[in-house]
């Protein structure tokens, strides 16, 4: 399982380029990435010839399309979908997710088959570069009251809604914050199969009841309370093989420099990592 990154938590990176030599620098095999914009400042054959110099892949893209709005915006949306899938594959990328939040301001009815229907729409474009679509619950409490009505937070109710979306591309996005969120177990990730997970991100939550945590409270890995040697063992088990993502959330941008959060996040990797035995 390689160890990535995301943007998420290194503070105020000042470019893509930096971004990958300090991944580099500190060990980690994956960053998740614009790959379209990495190819927009760099070319195709310079952006793949950057992430081969530094030994990197792409673990995931981010899903350029807003689907939980209007259908005029989800359409005019889809242009930058053909052009990022065509990005990410160009660069090897085979992967790309969005989240799922846990409440919606429409009916929760109306809400599932728009959004069924788009994305499906999305894994068949993503599906004609060979890349993948994971959709991510999203588990912390007060997420699933914010809105006027509940939508899908849970393993199950994920794993339903990708059955009924219909496309053999469609999978998880499996991140540990929202696998403890949900009171999930070892015993629940060994349930699975390492082809319905797309992507995994990996993260920390502090000792408050679970009920109370916050979904941007987020620690550094081996910094909290998560059973994260267990998560890797069971990921381990099934045969998960990808990029195991870094994503820290937090209310306030950190105030240290890229490179000593970078140090500080391969830190918590060695620690959980040798605490799985892996």
């Amino acid at each position: 399982m390689l160890r990535g990154l995301t943007g998420a938590g290194l503070g105020k990176l000042e470019s893509n380029e930096q971004f990958i030599e300090l991944a580099a620098k500190y060990g980690f095999q994956a960053v998740d990435i614009d790959a379209l914009g990495l190819v927009e400042s760099y070319s195709v054959d310079g952006a793949r010839e950057m992430l081969q110099k530094h030994g990197l892949v792409i673990g995931s893209i981010g899903l350029p399309v807003e689907w939980r709005g209007s259908e005029e915006t989800f359409r005019a949306d889809l242009p930058k979908l053909t052009q990022a899938a065509a990005a990410a594959a160009a660069l090897g990328c085979t992967s790309c997710c969005t989240y799922v939040l846990p409440s919606t301001d429409l009916g929760a009815a109306h809400f599932m088959a728009l959004a069924t229907r788009r994305l499906r729409t999305c894994a068949q474009i993503l599906g004609a570069y060979g890349i993948r679509l994971g959709l991510e619950f999203v588990g912390p409490h007060h997420l699933r009251t914010h809105w006027k009505h509940p939508f899908i937070w849970t393993l199950d109710e994920t794993l339903d809604w990708i059955d009924a979306i219909g496309e053999s591309n469609v999978g998880l996005l499996f991140d540990a914050y929202h696998w403890y969120t949900n009171g999930l177990t070892v015993a629940d990730i060994e349930k699975l199969r390492a082809e319905q997970i797309v992507h995994v991100h990996i993260n920390d939550a502090p000792d408050v009841p679970v009920e109370e945590v916050l979904d941007n409270a987020r620690l550094y890995p081996g910094e909290g309370v998560i059973d994260l040697a267990g998560f890797l063992q069971g990921l381990q088990r099934i045969g998960y093989k990808g990029a195991i993502s870094q994503e820290i959330l937090t209310a306030t941008p950190p105030t240290e420099s890229p490179e000593s959060l970078v140090q500080r996040s391969k830190a918590g990797f060695d620690k959980v990592y040798a605490a799985a035995g892996i």
